[in-house]
């Protein structure tokens, strides 16, 4: 019973051994560079714990048809390692820092042949669980536009036209509009010239006797002026 009670306290109480937790490694997916010019690979790690001074980080290079990697660089107990016998041999630099969780490697004088998958991996002590991170190197004479540019210049495009349908449209709806208000406003000022036009009546055509009468007055008018 009372060993029972004492594995009950040590649980409740949280006195256990210390569990390793998970760690993310970042790195970028896809690097360019020029032939002869230097390019820096990033390496980060995310963990819920401190930054170990047992911190470690490995970078490996697989080679593009190749299904076999190589180990170029190795940090550990406050030391660089560098592969001085591989293919990057006396052209690989670290310029992480460690206390930042940074390990990133540069690596210089690039030629064709170093277009291949580098994987970094990271151990924080006890956070030593975790995928590791690969980022593909492609070596260029020129560098390429970036699929980035393309898709940009294609929504700038298609945006612009999208305005532009946006303007012919309301300019079209524009001059119907004015249109119809010309053509309502003539036939509005027919109606009511037609209208003034009934108000008014015929003019009723002219008695005959009255007509004979008037001219027999003036034939006298005309006789008397003449004596």
């Amino acid at each position: 019973m009372l060993t029972f009670l004492a594995l009950a306290s040590v649980v409740l109480l949280g006195i256990v051994p210390e569990q390793t937790q998970g760690i993310v490694i970042y790195t970028g997916w896809e690097r360019h560079a020029l032939v002869g010019s230097d390019i820096r690979l990033s390496c980060s790690f995310f963990s819920w714990r401190w930054t170990s001074e047992d911190v470690t980080f490995s970078w490996t290079y697989r080679p593009d048809g190749s299904r076999d990697s190589i180990s170029i660089f190795h940090y550990t107990g406050g030391a660089a390692y560098v592969d001085n016998k591989g293919p990057f041999r006396d052209r690989v630099e670290f310029v992480g820092n460690p206390g930042r969780r940074d390990g990133s490697i540069l690596i210089k004088n690039l030629d064709f042949s170093d277009n291949g998958t580098f994987t970094c991996d990271a151990k924080n002590p006890p956070d030593i669980v975790g995928r590791p991170s690969s980022v593909r190197l492609l070596v260029f004479e020129k560098v390429p536009i970036q699929a980035g540019v393309i898709t940009g210049a294609i929504i700038g495009v298609v945006l612009g036209l999208l305005v532009l349908i946006v303007v012919i449209y309301y300019l079209m709806r524009f001059l119907v509009a004015r249109r119809v208000f010309s053509l309502s406003v003539s036939k509005h000022g027919k109606k009511k010239k037609e209208g003034s036009q009934q108000r008014q009546g015929p003019v009723p055509p002219a008695d005959p006797s009255k007509v004979k009468a008037a001219a027999s007055e003036k034939k006298k008018e005309s006789r008397k002026d003449k004596k």
